[in-house]
C-alpha cells in the first residue's frame, strides 16, 4: 500500500540525492501496511518527483529521535527543535530505496488528489 505525503521541495530533493535518509513527521498514518512513499514536492514545484520505500519508522521523543537521525536528517538542529515544539512523540520515516521518476507526474491527472496537508493514502 502507497501513501503521497507533501514535502518541501529543498526536502524532497534532497530525500532523492541521499542527504536526506530520515522524513520527519507530527503524524503518522494509521494504517501499518503502508510500504512506499509517494513524493509530491509542494509549492512552488507542485509536482510528484518520485517515491521512496520504507525501511522502518521510529517513534520516541524528540530528543531520542534526533540523536538517533541527526547525521541523515537533512535538516538544522534547530528546524527539527522548532518542528516539533510542544510535541511529545516525534515520528521518523526511514528510507530503504528511491526512485526518482524521469518525468515529474502531476497530482490532480496521474492521481486524482489535491495536495494534503500531511498525507492521502492511495
Amino acid at each position: 500500500m502507497r501513501v503521497l505525503l507533501s514535502i518541501k521541495p529543498e526536502y524532497a530533493f534532497k530525500i532523492f540525492d541521499g542527504t536526506k535518509k530520515f522524513e520527519f513527521r507530527k503524524v503518522i498514518f494509521k494504517n501499518p501496511n503502508i510500504k512506499t512513499v509517494v513524493v509530491y514536492a509542494s509549492s512552488p514545484v507542485q509536482q510528484v518527483i518520485g517515491e521512496f520505500e520504507i525501511d522502518d519508522i521510529f517513534s520516541f521523543d524528540p530528543q531520542a529521535i534526533w540523536k538517533m537521525t541527526k547525521k541523515y536528517s537533512g535538516i538544522t538542529e534547530d528546524f527539527f527543535y522548532e518542528y516539533f515544539a510542544d510535541r511529545e512523540i516525534a515520528h521518523a520515516i526511514k528510507i530503504k530505496s528511491t526512485k526518482k521518476y524521469r518525468k515529474p507526474l502531476s497530482i490532480r491527472d496521474d492521481f486524482n488528489v489535491v495536495p494534503p496537508q500531511s498525507y492521502v493514502y492511495l
